[in-house]
Formats: structure tokens, sequence, C-alpha cells
């Protein structure tokens, strides 16, 4: 009986021993897997960035600024008769016929203002 013992003993200490075998190394192997498929997605990522770097890099172009057109000429509203009373208007104020206040406002008159 008491080899059966021991042989029980034996064949159950043997299972248990290569059970904890058998799980250390599928914990292993499963790690080593995680870890290749790591290793393989990073490889990935380091050689789209080298492409992405070796490739050559164009410039957007510059952008197009265009300056608005400039305002058309305001016209003065003068015409040859309105600048040729203006300047009789300042023959007869420089000769002291109309007065300063007469002159501005004959100017004024003229000007429309």
């Amino acid at each position: 009986m008491m080899r059966r013992r021991m042989r029980r003993r034996a064949i159950v200490g043997t299972a248990v021993v290569g059970g904890a075998a058998y799980a250390a190394g599928h914990h292993s192997a499963t790690k080593s897997a995680e870890q290749q498929q790591t290793d393989a997605q990073q490889n990935e990522q380091i050689e789209d960035m080298q492409q992405q770097q070796q490739a050559p890099q164009q410039a957007p172009p510059p952008p197009v600024y265009q300056q608005p057109a400039p305002p058309p000429a305001a016209p003065t509203g003068l015409t040859d008769e309105g600048i040729a009373q203006l300047k009789q208007l300042g023959q007869l104020h420089e000769s002291g016929v109309l007065t300063d206040a007469e002159f501005e406002a004959s100017k004024q008159k003229i000007l429309g203002i």
C-alpha cells in the first residue's frame, strides 16, 4: 500500500510540477506574442514617420493678397467755370475789394459747402 501512495504522490507531484511548468510556459508565450505585436506596431509607426520625413516637404504656396482698388477720384464738383470764379474771388480778396468774411462766404457757396 505504501507503494501505491508513493506512486500517487509521485504522479500527483509530477502533474502539479508539469501543470505549473505548462502554465508558466503558456504565460511566457502569451507575453512574448503580445510583445511581438507591440514591437510590430511601433516599427510601423517609426517607418511611417521616417517616410513622412523623407518625403519632400512641399510648402503651401504663399497666400496671394489683393489690395483693394483705390477709390475712384472723388469728383470735386468744380467745373472750369467754378475754378474761374474762385480765381476771380482770390484776386478781389487780394486787392482788398472783399473782406475775409465775404471771401469765405463766397468761396463756400462756389464749393457747395
